[in-house]
């Protein structure tokens, strides 16, 4: 059982007609920058409670989450509505195990996501661990339009205040002169990502997280393992560490 704290909702802001965050006031106990909570209201007097990973530094005082707006979703359409001072239950304890402190120390990180997916990214981004842990940084995110691209302002702070830290957008439905244009696995198999990037990545000097879609990380998943790349886990460490988000 969950144990639920009281929070006010201190913001509430639209990227698009669908994609939103929301900067929530609670006094949760400490996470770990990649980890998950769930929020929680009560709809036609059922609790209805969903899981979603922080977007802000373990530093911060304010949770903030990056959600979409689901189609009659059961608890993204009333989360939607939310206004500055609302009240929403929020999990007192996170969870999750997609941190950095699962992963091990390499030349080469690789944070690959699809659209809301990018959120525990962000956080990890947000933490010095990670600066000192790898000399470079891809953060590869992959949306179907390019106004799905949130974060832009955040991101380029990141760039600029770690020149080790290389941004590539993907989109899959329309042109992308700044980025790449296709979906995650099949430009690892062209090698068009490690082109766009300079690098050829190899299982001695590379990891990679990814966070997305179950499609998205099954399908990048099985490419890095044809490339000889392995599954990170705790009894035998490897290159790929994964967490579906959907």
């Amino acid at each position: 059982m969950a144990n639920w704290l009281t929070g006010k909702v201190k913001s509430i802001n639209w990227w698009s007609d669908k994609l939103f965050s929301l900067v929530i006031n609670a006094p949760i106990e400490g996470f770990k920058a990649g980890q998950f909570t769930k929020l929680a209201m009560l709809v036609d007097g059922k609790r209805v409670a969903r899981a979603y990973s922080f977007v802000n530094s373990p530093k911060d005082k304010d949770l903030e989450f990056y959600l979409i707006k689901v189609d009659e979703g059961n608890l993204s359409c009333p989360l939607a509505e939310l206004k500055p001072g609302d009240e929403i239950e929020v999990s007192a304890i996170a969870s999750g195990f997609f941190t950095l402190d699962e992963v091990p120390q390499t030349e080469h990180l690789w944070l690959l996501s699809t659209g809301t997916a990018i959120g525990p990214f962000l956080s990890i981004l947000q933490q010095d661990e990670v600066w000192l842990k790898f000399n470079k940084i891809f953060l590869v995110h992959a949306v179907r339009q390019k106004q799905d691209l949130s974060y832009q302002t955040l991101i380029s702070k990141l760039c600029k205040q770690h020149p080790q830290l290389k941004y590539v957008s993907v989109v899959s439905r329309e042109d992308n002169p700044s980025g790449l244009l296709g979906r995650v696995p099949m430009l690892i198999k062209s090698g068009e990502l490690f082109e766009f990037c300079g690098i050829e990545p190899s299982p001695n000097s590379s990891q990679f997280m990814i966070c997305g879609n179950p499609e998205m990380v099954k399908d990048t998943s099985s490419t890095l393992a044809l490339m000889g790349y392995e599954r990170n886990r705790r009894r035998s460490p490897g290159q790929i560490t994964v967490e579906q988000y959907w």
